[in-house]
């Protein structure tokens, strides 16, 4: 919520309180809140448990970076900030430590799971909070990091398919034990395809009598 130009932290919670009970009423399997207000995965919880939502998991923006790497999602979604930008409440690139700081709050509020947003300028932050929290870690490769490989290959520059898997690989390697990413449906097919040609590789061969 806005007063003049100025977020209003505290006035803001009521409303994601109000909308994580009623994304909850209409049957959402999980919320996950992108906003970075202080203090939202409590009001949140204690929102949701009072509707008798008590099992539904809050999956928590929990380091979330103020970064460059959103544009093509904002362009296409229309949501670039008509004034100003972001970096009041979403996290400094150079700052690491206010990451771990803001994942402990977060979990200690009720977060049943934390993404670091993005991911591939990130990775030393995934594999920070691998290290020191008990909570799923999920990985948000986004629109940029995406459109800069889906640029390259299509001019030619680089191998698409190998580069995006190699992508893939360090975040999963780094320890995010789940990604969210643009290139999900034809990562899918090529492994699909990639476990064919190794399921074909150690078929028994049989000898023929003819």
């Amino acid at each position: 919520m806005l007063h003049g130009e100025e977020i209003v932290n505290d006035a803001t919670l009521e409303l994601l309180a109000r909308t994580a009970t009623a994304q909850a009423e209409a049957g959402v399997d999980v919320v996950a809140p992108s906003d970075m207000m202080d203090g939202r995965v409590a009001v949140m919880r204690r929102a949701l448990d009072r509707a008798g939502f008590v099992n539904l998991p809050l999956i928590s923006y929990a380091a979330k970076y103020a970064s460059g790497f959103y544009g093509p999602f904002r362009e296409a979604a229309d949501s670039t900030p008509q004034f100003g930008d972001r970096r009041s409440h979403q996290m400094d690139p150079a700052n690491a430590r206010e990451a771990y700081a803001e994942i402990a709050q977060d979990i200690a509020e009720g977060a049943d799971a934390i993404i670091v947003k993005p991911a591939l300028s990130y990775l030393d932050v995934i594999a920070g909070a691998r290290e020191r929290f008990d909570v799923p870690v999920i990985a948000y490769n986004v629109s940029g990091e995406y459109a800069m490989v889906k640029a390259a290959g299509q001019a030619g520059w680089i191998d698409e398919r190998r580069v995006t898997m190699e992508i893939l690989t360090s975040i999963r390697r780094a320890g995010a034990n789940q990604i969210l990413t643009y290139h999900a449906k034809e990562a899918a097919r090529w492994l699909r395809e990639d476990e064919g040609v190794i399921s074909a590789r150690r078929a028994p061969a049989f000898a023929s009598n003819d």
